[in-house]
């Protein structure tokens, strides 16, 4: 566990999906307006999940994969090994943003994060997420409660990406998904996830001081 003043970050490993939602529930539902914001790092098993107001018919082929029905923003996405999840748990209306500021955020920080890989990134307004060359290479899906954020990013760094060709990604039929690895072959998820971490905390700062 490390953290700064203001955000504890937890490193979680590879982590079973339905049980760390239902920590993030209780996390978020338990939390008093002094309690410190967290950052979770971890991956997950194969599953797909639904957003809240997922259509199941975007599921062409789990093949196995459990589905399941989650509720956070977003249609149907893969989570697997060697992709990196952060959860955000974070107080909105002490950091005094919307959920679009924190979209906005988390985009740009993936973007900055791939541009130190030489990796030339970009986001969608109409479509939440960073994509490279039309690509989707992180997916996003929120829930606030309480004002307070959880659930947050899942970056493709080093996976297998056959199950993403099995759904419509983010519920748009022929959307190609790519990852960190078809751009730099000797990549490290642990290396990531250190870079990654310092810039969230870096972005996440200087909305504190504003």
């Amino acid at each position: 566990m490390q953290s700064t003043k203001s955000v504890r970050c937890h490193h979680l490993g590879e982590v079973d999906y339905h049980q760390t939602w239902q920590q993030m529930q209780d996390f978020t539902d338990s939390r008093q307006s002094d309690t410190q914001d967290e950052l979770w790092f971890l991956q997950h098993p194969s599953v797909y999940t639904l957003g809240k107001n997922g259509k199941i018919e975007h599921v062409l082929n789990p093949a196995g994969i459990p589905v399941v029905n989650s509720d956070r923003g977003g249609q149907v996405t893969y989570h697997g090994p060697g992709q990196i999840v952060v959860y955000t748990l974070l107080d909105l209306n002490r950091l005094k943003i919307g959920v679009r500021d924190l979209v906005t955020l988390i985009e740009q920080t993936v973007i900055e994060l791939l541009a130190s890989y030489e990796i030339n990134a970009y986001d969608k307004r109409e479509a939440p997420g960073v994509y490279v060359n039309d690509a989707k290479i992180a997916a996003l899906g929120l829930r606030v409660r309480k004002g307070c954020s959880f659930h947050g990013l899942a970056l493709n760094v080093d996976m297998n990406m056959e199950p993403f060709s099995r759904i419509n990604p983010c519920g748009y039929e022929g959307l190609e998904v790519t990852q960190i690895k078809d751009f730099v072959e000797d990549i490290n998820v642990a290396d990531v996830v250190g870079n990654l971490q310092q810039k969230l905390l870096k972005n996440i700062s200087a909305k504190q001081k504003i």
